[in-house]
């Protein structure tokens, strides 16, 4: 098979998708240049570096519960939770709700009356609220968040533009006698940052880090004040506040020609370039584009390239499933690619290994120069003894047979070995819950 992986290779090269595409050194210095730009306000930018106004230095208050939320485009989670004298979290009530307007079409007003009756069993526990909305806000100063559009099949009329935190107390007012909570406002890779660093009190971090990569991508790290231009109320404080920086949205990394032939086929060509080019929702969809090239070049045999072609989608799933079940015919790929034992069949699924083998092989290339800009960027992770602590969620990162280990060898190979940046990756339990109850305790 030694020639179907130097055909493979070569397929990739001309295409600019062999991984080596990826000058790690160079894309580290755009990426980089492109977050200053993001702070600064002042140059184009394709990361938004959104300022939360939320600090992770504030230490975590002991016994006082909090209510927290958790919305996102299925279910609505509601949890009275506070924090025991180890500063481990107790959840003494958790429920699950459909996410209001999955369901039926809503008016503002019915989406938060909806969630305030959810709430009203715990509203008078506790007068501080952390609500995770995983949906695009615009952050105020005061931890609010103005409503930008609502997505995710979530379907609320006339609530554009309105407030979060201020609709939801108006609402809760008709439920709760006493009502004034505070709310605080965040979206998961800020709570997931949070939860990672209250995971393990025990252990020092040189700085923290959020991290999804599941459908789709995002990062979340502490800059300092200093740096935050746009947000004149916190430059001339000390300290830091976590920036969400919607790095699915990096726009700088090139796209090869089989990059821009499936991002033309999606609702949104030209946009969140980045995010197609490593998150789970878009492998799929990639893989199959590659699969298509392969088949007009002769790379696979012809009714192999003929049923690509008119295979209408392929979901990412369909990839672990060949990984691990090369020969089940039930799997898309490999009913296409053939369970046999003829040349063709085993020279298809050759070429279908290495075509997958070199996507995540590059997207984990992408991945550690996302990682690696944010620690060069925050100085932090330059001490291997005191590592930045990186809260890693989402099933690409953690499921996929792939991915994991070829990040893994580029962190200790460039990001350890080159750059003299260290950082260890950890999972804690219900992290979104645990930093979106820090948040709302902190304020």
């Amino acid at each position: 098979m030694e020639d179907v992986r130097n055909s493979t290779r070569k397929f990739l090269e001309k295409h600019a998708m062999h991984p080596e595409s990826v000058d790690l050194d160079r894309e580290l210095e755009v990426f980089v240049k492109d977050m200053e730009a993001g702070l600064s306000g002042a140059a184009p930018s394709t990361l938004a570096m959104l300022t939360t106004y939320v600090s992770p230095d504030a230490p975590i208050p002991v016994n006082e519960p909090v209510i927290v939320l958790d919305g996102g485009g299925t279910n609505f989670r509601v949890a009275l939770v506070r924090f025991d004298k180890a500063r481990k979290p107790v959840f003494e009530h958790f429920e699950t709700h459909p996410m209001p307007g999955t369901q039926g079409a809503l008016d503002k007003e019915e989406f938060f009356e909806m969630m305030a009756a959810h709430i009203a069993p715990i509203a008078p526990q506790s007068r501080k609220i952390g609500f995770c909305f995983s949906f695009p806000v615009e952050m105020q100063p005061n931890k609010d968040g103005r409503i930008l559009q609502f997505n995710k099949e979530v379907q609320v009329k006339g609530a554009d533009g309105a407030f979060v935190g201020a609709s939801l107390r108006d609402a809760l007012r008709t439920v709760d006698s006493v009502g004034g909570q505070s709310v605080v406002i965040l979206n998961d890779t800020v709570a997931t940052l949070l939860g990672g660093k209250a995971a393990f009190p025990d252990r020092r971090f040189d700085g923290y880090v959020g991290f999804i990569l599941g459908t789709g991508t995002n990062t979340c790290y502490a800059e300092s004040n200093a740096n935050l231009a746009k947000a004149p109320s916190l430059v001339g404080k000390p300290g830091t506040t976590l920036v969400n920086m919607e790095s699915g949205g990096y726009g700088r990394v090139v796209q090869s020609p089989i990059d821009k032939a499936f991002d033309a086929t999606l609702n949104d060509p030209g946009n969140h370039t980045f995010e197609k080019m490593i998150s789970g929702a878009y492998q799929g969809g990639l893989l199959l584009a590659s699969l298509r090239f392969a088949g007009r070049e002769k790379l696979l045999a012809p009714n192999t390239a003929d049923a690509f072609e008119r295979l209408p989608s392929l979901e990412s799933r369909e990839i672990d499933d060949f990984l691990f079940r090369p020969f089940d015919p039930k799997g898309a790929i490999a009913n296409l690619c053939g369970t046999g034992d003829s040349d063709d069949e085993k020279r298809n699924r050759a070429v279908a290994y290495h075509l997958i083998d070199a996507q995540f092989e590059r997207a984990a290339r992408l991945v550690a120069v996302n990682l690696a800009a944010v620690l060069a960027k925050s100085g932090r992770g330059c001490d291997p003894l005191l590592p930045a602590c990186i809260s890693a969620e989402g099933t690409t990162f953690h499921k996929s047979k792939l991915f994991r280990g070829k990040l893994d060898y580029y962190v200790r190979t460039w990001m350890n070995g080159k750059l003299g940046l260290h950082c260890d990756f950890v999972q804690a339990d219900r992290a979104t819950l645990v930093g979106t109850a820090i948040a709302g305790l902190i304020g």
